[in-house]
């Protein structure tokens, strides 16, 4: 048997740009192309603004201006500018930055000296320039090459750093910036720092109560069972509420100011602390569950050179303060224990309310307790015997667990959809779940359906979201039903499903609508999918004389030879959002109540500006 050699020739070392772009997951995570508020794309965004915010921090400049245009993004801070004769080494040497100075950025977000170096590499343009004591130093580079790297000239330009990139179109397909994804980040960023001011292509974004304003912006008023309780020390700042009707935990939390998404240990430290407490005040061994039932509450904390689980920085993986400070845990514990056991003494008739609702909990979970046993007990049964579940390698056990944020459910309807889906999928990452007909209109229905509809019940079970979103086995769940009536119709009743039972689904940015194509169209030479009406007379116009066209009715008329492009590095998704104006008992209301001759009339009125923009 022939073996292949092994030689001083197999061995080759990558500089520092070639690695980046070899590897581009272990610097951004994961690629896409801009419809997921993690997708690679916003994580370079964030490098850049991370940098600014840290000026801010140290007391060196208070606007930050940001303009995205198409595919290009210039970030702008006023603080005391890269020093000129590293501006080069700062956007373009592995492991250089003033952050391993511990003196110059005590508690800063990036230490690792990795991410601008990272946009740089994967940017088809970058250009950075600093400003300090009159004087201007730039450098321009394409794909991480240095291009351009002219002397320090004078200027009157005030102090600062300005960067602009085009994040490289090989490597992020198809993308584009969306708004609403860039300003939830910039939300975030003046809720953390309360006193900045963040202008985005002339809109300002600026916080004066911190995590008091994030919760007050992410959530109706009249959805808040009692006013936001908001305490700050030091290192930490937290707000809590409770939702009036919600019926699962939403937390919102951050280190040094960046948004840890998937939590980790001071949000694990801040959910322990809350039972803790309660538990002490009134006396009593609530559950866990019901004390944080229905709980929206954020927590910020600053720890001393914090260490990450991912160079994304989405969880926290410290243990400690840092300097003379006790563990991140105690730090917690103490602060919650003490602050919000002295708010809860002197506001009584709040700490009655959140009395009254974990009683209200109490008593429903053990009306529930023999019906979800029953419930489990079938959704095991079903996933053994696989009748839904098409599952993915990652939990399967073939893969490793931290390939999750690739990991994405499709949710079809009848079993030719599903089939074409199953045969296209990566097995690795893409699960498919099977429904059964149209599922059942939820609006208005208590939490007792989701385990008496087989549907919903098997669902839930393969999300793993019965206790705690942290416990989502899929980062995308993904919606893929024909494009005509039938399928629009289910989409509602799975949207109404997750707004109903499981709204932080849809809030933390985790469902999408597959789109597929309704056309193809092709000669002998080129194949066009076209998603429009538009599209298929652009394709046409550029690939007379006259082509073959053809109108797909249903995902399962789609070969899965084909079918590979639409859920592979080309997929098309649309993120399904929360409309900040409506309430979700509101919206729920509008769409899906007896409201019968208010919503007529709203579809009759989008219908004809739709048909405009046809004839248009």
């Amino acid at each position: 048997m022939a073996t292949s050699q092994y030689t001083e020739e197999n061995i080759r070392s990558l500089d520092w740009k070639e690695h980046i772009r070899m590897r581009p997951g272990m610097y951004i995570g994961k690629l896409g192309d801009g419809s997921s508020a993690d997708d690679g794309i916003y994580i370079l965004l964030k490098e850049v603004i991370d940098n600014c915010i840290d000026e801010f921090v140290m007391g060196a400049g208070k606007t930050i201006e940001i303009r995205i245009k198409d595919k290009e993004v210039k970030v702008r801070d006023y603080g005391r500018g890269i020093p000129l004769g590293k501006v080069v080494d700062v956007v373009s040497k592995m492991n250089t930055g003033g952050k391993y100075d511990t003196r110059a950025f005590k508690k800063s977000v990036g230490l690792n000296g990795v991410g601008t170096k990272a946009v740089n590499a994967l940017s088809a343009s970058f250009k950075v320039e600093s400003v300090r004591d009159g004087k201007l130093k730039r450098a321009s580079f394409e794909l991480g090459e240095l291009k351009e790297n002219p002397e320090v000239e004078d200027t009157s330009k005030r102090k600062g750093t300005r960067v602009m990139f085009i994040p490289d179109e090989s490597i992020f397909k198809n993308y584009k910036f969306r708004k609403e994804y860039v300003e939830k980040m910039l939300r975030n960023y003046v809720y953390l720092n309360p006193g900045l001011t963040i202008d985005f292509n002339g809109e300002k974004f600026f916080s004066e109560n911190g995590l008091k304003d994030l919760l007050e912006d992410n959530m109706a008023k009249e959805d808040m069972l009692y006013p936001i309780v908001h305490l700050k020390g030091d290192d930490i700042e937290i707000a809590i509420t409770h939702h009036k009707s919600q019926y699962s935990e939403e937390y919102h939390s951050f280190v040094n100011g960046q948004n840890t998404t998937q939590g980790g240990t001071h949000q694990s430290a801040f959910r322990e602390a809350i039972v803790k407490t309660l538990r002490d005040f009134y006396g009593k061994n609530y559950d866990a569950s019901d004390i944080r039932k229905s709980i929206v509450a954020a927590i910020s904390i600053k720890v001393m050179e914090p260490v990450f689980e991912s160079q994304t920085k989405t969880k926290l993986g410290s243990t400690d303060m840092g300097g003379n400070l006790p563990t991140v845990r105690t730090y917690v514990n103490d602060f919650v224990k003490t602050q919000l056991d002295n708010f809860l003494h002197k506001n009584t008739e709040v700490a009655e309310k959140i009395q009254k609702k974990i009683v209200q909990a109490e008593k429903e979970r053990k009306e529930l307790s023999g019906i979800r046993k029953l419930a489990r007990d079938r959704a095991k049964k079903a996933n053994l015997h696989n009748k839904k579940l098409r599952d993915c390698r990652v939990h399967l056990g073939d893969m490793k667990k931290d390939n999750r944020l690739d990991t994405t459910l499709f949710i079809t309807e009848g079993d030719s959809a599903s089939g074409s889906i199953t045969k296209s999928r990566n097995v690795n990452t893409q699960a498919v779940f099977s429904l059964k007909g149209k599922p059942l209109n939820s609006y208005g229905l208590s939490k007792k359906i989701v385990y008496e509809n087989e549907e919903f019940n098997l669902l839930q079970a393969a999300l793993n979201i019965e206790e705690s979103i942290e416990d989502l086995r899929y980062n995308n769940i993904v919606i893929a039903t024909d494009a005509d009536v039938d399928g629009m119709h289910i989409r509602l009743l799975l949207i109404t499903f997750f707004l109903q039972f499981f709204p932080e689904v849809i809030k933390e940015g985790h469902l999408y609508i597959l789109q597929t194509p309704l056309f193809r169209v092709r000669n002998k030479k080129e194949t066009i999918y076209c998603y429009s009406e538009q599209e298929r007379i652009d394709a046409i116009e550029k690939l007379k004389p006259k082509p073959e066209i053809t109108r797909f009715k249903g995902l399962g008329e789609i070969s899965p030879d084909e079918f590979q492009h639409f859920i592979g590095d080309d997929i098309r998704l649309d993120p399904v959002m929360l409309d900040k104006a409506m309430s979700i008992e509101e919206l729920l209301k509008f769409y899906m109540g007896k409201n019968t001759p208010d919503r007529q009339e709203f579809i009759i009125e989008n219908l004809k500006v739709e048909l405009d923009k046809v004839e248009a």
